[in-house]
């Protein structure tokens, strides 16, 4: 079964065992959706509107600062029907590559970036599940 996500014109599904936390940042609003194990997928509404570019920066140089020595790349997705930008990054955390896709875009409410990781050890199950949400994300 699936449980929805819904506030300010955003919304997705997401596994109902999954669970789901909402924090009020500085500028917008914060949801994280967190697997049974480690897999997560992040999303952060920016009403103060940064620029994708910037917001997508800030985020990678945030990761960074945690994990010095990750590996980046440009890349590119499909998100509720805007082509999204980011980066595709890979760091080792207890011994284990793990993938994080970051991207960001422009909606009428602010500035949306979405982030979703996973490890070696959960690419196969959760990996599909996290593109799901992703391909499920719905921006007014």
């Amino acid at each position: 079964m699936a449980a929805q996500f819904s506030d300010s014109g955003v919304s997705f599904l997401y596994p109902e065992n999954w669970s789901l936390e909402r924090d009020e940042i500085e500028g917008g609003w914060l949801v994280t959706v967190q697997s049974p194990a480690t897999s997560f997928l992040m999303l952060c509404m920016r009403h103060d509107r940064p620029t994708p570019e910037n917001l997508a920066q800030a985020a990678l140089d945030d990761l960074r600062e945690s994990y010095p020595e990750l590996e980046a790349e440009p890349g590119a997705t499909t998100l509720a029907g805007r082509l999204a930008h980011g980066f595709d990054v890979r760091f080792f955390l207890f011994d284990l590559t793990n993938t994080c896709w970051l991207r960001t875009f422009r909606s009428r409410e602010g500035t949306v970036l979405v982030l979703w990781q996973v490890n070696d050890l959960e690419m196969e199950t959760h990996e599909p599940v996290l593109r799901a949400i992703g391909a499920s994300l719905q921006i007014r």
